[in-house]
C-alpha cells in the first residue's frame, strides 16, 4: 500500500483519498469490541453462520466458554427469543471445537517447591569435622573458635607436638602455651562421656563457634602406604585423617594444615586438605583499600545540584569545604582521597572526604605541599600521591597514617621531613622513634656489638640516606652549620627495637614503623597499642617485599591494619604508586 503524502506544513489535514482504503478481498484488521464478541455468541448459538476467520473463532471460543451456563444451571433465554435447548448448545460447542472443563482433567497442578531454608540446609548438608595440624594452633591460637558450626577434631600427635614447642621465649612457644591455657579451660569440669562425645566450643563465651571439639580417645589401626612411616608425625596425622573417614562415613573429614607438603600429601592420598585462610584480610592484594578515588567525569553535573559551600581556618590554613549529595557517596569513606583532573583543560579538584552521612559527603580541598612555600623540611610533593601523604602526614588530628608503595615512592622520605617539621620546627611532638623488625634479607650474620642502639644502627641504614638527603636540602648553611642541624637531628630520634616494645607507652611522640610488611598482626597490635596521648604512628612498607618466611601479602600486618584503619575518622592511607628515586630504580621495578 502506498504511503500518503508527507505534509506541507504543521497541522495539514490529509485528502480524503489519502486515507489507506481496504482491498477487496482482505479483511480490515480491527480490535473487536465486547459487542462484538456477545453478538458472535448469540448468532453461534442461535445457529446463524459466523463469517470470520479463524484467528476469530478462536477468540469466540473463549467468549463462548464464558456465555455456556454453569454445570447444574438451566440456560436463561433473553426475551423475546425461544429458549436454546441443552443438546443444541453442546452440539454448537462441539462444532466449535471447545473443550469444556473437566473437574478431574483440570486438577489444579500440586507443585512442591522447598523453603529457601530448606534448600540451604540441603546445600550444606552436616557439618564439616577439621582435623588440625600442630602448625594451625602455633600460627593461631585461636584458630579453635574460627570454624563456626563445624566440629574440630584434634589428633593426639598434635598435642605432642604441642608440648615440644612451649618452652621458650619466641612467638611459637607463646602461641603453644596459650593454646594449651585454652584447651585446659574447655576440659575442665568436663567427665569422660562428654570429651567422647565432644566439648562445645561455645563453653568460653565464642558465641561465633557453635560447632564441638573432639580429641583422639583411641587409637586407630590405619594401612598406609609402606612409602609412609608411621614414626613420622605428619604421617601419623594422615593416619587419622583417613581412620575417620571409615569412622565417620556420613561426614566430611578435611585436614587442615599449614605445611604445604603435608597437603601434597594428603591430596596424594585422597584425602581433602585445606590451607588455614582465616588470617588472610585479602585474597586478591589488587582489592587491597588504596585510600584514593576518581571522581567520574559528570560527578559535579550529577552531585552539584544542591552543592553547599564555605571556608575555614585550621591548624594555620584555611581550606574551602564542598557539601555534596548524589549516587557515588555511599562508596567514598572517610578521610578518603578524591580528585577529578578533566581533560578539556579545565581546573584539576583535589580534596578529602571528611564526613558521610548516607548520600551526602563534606569535601574539603587540600594544601599543595608541590609548591614551594608549603615545603616541609625543604621537601615538596612531587606528584599527586605524595601530596595527598603529606596532607596526612602534617595533620595533627590524623593519628595513625599507613603509607604503601613499591621501592623509591619516597615512603621513608616524606615520613622524616614531617617528623622533623613537627618535632623541631612546631614543637608538636617531642621526639622521632624509629623502630622495624630485624628479619635479614639474605643470611643472618650473628651476634651484633654495643647497645640497643649501636645494635639496631645496621638495621636503619635507610633513615641515615634520608637524613643525609634532608640535611643538603639547607643550601645556605655551609658545613659547620649543617653539622650541627644533623646532631640537633639525630638528637630528637630515637632507635628502638622491636623485642622491647610491650609494656612501654609513648606520649607525644612521632614514631615510624618501617617495613612493617614484615610484621604478623599480633605484632602490629603490640605496636599500635602503644600509643599514648599525642602520638602519630607511621607505617611504611611494601607488600611486595615480604622477607618473613611465614607471611604473605594477604596476612602480613600492614595489610591488616590498612584493613581495619579504613574508614576512621582519625587514620588514613595512601599508596603511592610513582618512584621518584632514579630511572634505574623505576626501571628495575618494572621489569625485575
Amino acid at each position: 500500500m502506498p504511503l500518503p503524502k508527507m505534509p506541507t506544513k504543521p497541522a495539514t489535514i490529509l485528502p480524503v483519498n489519502d486515507y489507506p482504503k481496504a482491498e477487496p478481498g482482505k479483511p480490515v484488521r480491527a480490535v473487536a469490541s465486547a459487542k462484538a464478541g456477545n453478538d458472535a455468541v448469540e448468532d453461534l448459538i442461535s445457529g446463524e453462520a459466523v463469517p470470520a476467520p479463524k484467528t476469530k473463532a478462536r477468540k469466540s471460543k473463549a467468549a463462548l466458554l464464558a456465555a455456556a451456563p454453569a454445570p447444574g444451571l438451566e440456560p436463561v433465554s433473553a426475551p423475546g427469543s425461544a429458549p436454546a435447548g441443552k443438546d443444541s448448545v453442546r452440539a454448537k460447542l462441539k462444532e466449535a471445537d471447545i473443550e469444556r472443563p473437566h473437574p478431574a482433567k483440570h486438577k489444579p497442578v500440586e507443585i512442591n517447591v522447598k523453603s529457601s531454608t530448606s534448600r540451604k540446609a540441603d546445600k550444606a548438608g552436616a557439618a564439616k569435622v577439621f582435623v588440625l595440624d600442630t602448625n594451625v594452633l602455633m600460627h593461631d591460637p585461636t584458630c579453635l573458635f574460627r570454624f563456626e558450626e563445624h566440629d574440630v577434631y584434634l589428633p593426639m600427635m598434635t598435642l605432642e607436638e604441642l608440648d615440644n614447642h612451649k618452652k621458650g621465649m619466641s612467638e611459637v612457644a607463646r602461641n603453644a602455651r596459650q593454646v594449651s591455657r585454652t584447651l585446659d579451660a574447655l576440659i575442665a569440669n568436663v567427665d569422660d562421656d562428654a570429651i567422647e562425645s565432644g566439648i562445645a566450643l561455645s563453653k568460653l563465651g565464642n558465641k561465633d563457634a557453635k560447632g564441638r571439639l573432639f580429641f583422639q580417645t583411641k587409637l586407630n589401626g590405619v594401612s598406609l602406604p609402606e612409602g609412609l612411616p608411621m614414626g613420622k608425625a605428619d604421617n601419623q596425622i594422615l593416619g587419622v585423617v583417613q581412620a575417620l573417614e571409615g569412622d565417620k562415613p556420613g561426614r566430611a573429614i578435611v585436614l587442615v594444615s599449614k605445611d604445604i607438603n603435608m597437603r601434597i600429601k594428603a591430596r596424594a592420598l585422597g584425602l581433602p586438605a585445606e590451607d588455614y585462610f582465616n588470617d588472610h584480610v585479602l585474597e586478591d592484594t589488587d582489592l587491597l583499600y588504596s585510600g584514593i578515588v576518581q571522581l567520574p567525569e559528570d560527578f559535579w553535573n550529577k552531585h552539584g545540584k544542591d552543592m553547599e559551600s564555605w571556608q575555614e581556618t585550621r591548624n594555620n590554613y584555611t581550606s574551602t569545604y564542598y557539601r555534596v549529595t548524589g549516587p557515588f557517596i555511599p562508596s567514598l569513606l572517610v578521610n578518603q582521597f578524591v580528585y577529578l583532573e578533566p581533560k578539556n583543560g579545565e581546573a584539576a579538584f583535589y580534596g578529602q572526604v571528611k564526613q558521610i552521612n548516607g548520600k551526602t559527603a563534606v569535601f574539603q580541598t587540600l594544601r599543595d605541599y608541590s609548591h614551594h612555600k608549603n615545603n616541609v623540611w625543604g621537601i615538596t610533593a612531587r606528584n599527586r600521591e605524595q601530596n595527598f601523604a603529606l596532607n596526612l602526614l602534617m595533620n595533627p588530628d590524623v593519628d595513625f597514617v599507613t603509607l604503601l608503595g613499591q621501592a623509591g615512592t619516597g615512603k621513608t622520605l616524606l615520613a622524616l621531613a614531617a617528623g622533623l617539621a613537627q618535632v623541631l620546627e612546631t614543637k608538636l611532638y617531642n621526639e622521632i622513634i624509629v623502630t622495624r623488625v630485624t628479619v635479614p634479607v639474605g643470611e643472618d650474620i650473628g651476634f651484633l656489638p654495643g647497645t640497643e642502639e649501636e645494635k639496631m644502627s645496621p638495621w636503619m641504614g635507610a633513615f641515615d640516606d634520608n637524613l643525609e638527603v634532608l640535611n643538603k636540602s639547607d643550601s645556605d648553611a655551609g658545613d659547620w652549620g649543617r653539622a650541627a642541624t644533623q646532631d640537633l637531628i639525630r638528637s630528637r630520634i630515637k632507635i628502638k627495637s622491636l623485642n622491647f616494645m610491650r609494656g612501654r607507652t609513648f606520649v607525644n611522640k612521632f614514631l615510624i614503623i618501617d617495613e612493617a610488611q614484615n610484621l604478623t598482626p599480633k605484632q602490629m597490635k603490640t605496636l599500635v597499642t602503644r600509643a599514648g596521648p599525642g602520638t602519630k604512628i607511621l607505617c611504611l612498607g611494601n607488600i611486595a617485599q615480604i622477607d618473613t618466611p611465614y607471611l604473605t601479602e594477604g596476612s602480613s600486618g600492614l595489610t591488616y591494619v590498612v584493613d581495619r584503619f579504613k574508614g576512621w575518622s582519625h587514620s588514613g592511607h595512601v599508596t603511592l604508586a610513582r618512584g621518584e628515586r632514579s630511572r634505574l630504580a623505576d626501571h628495575a621495578s618494572d621489569v625485575l
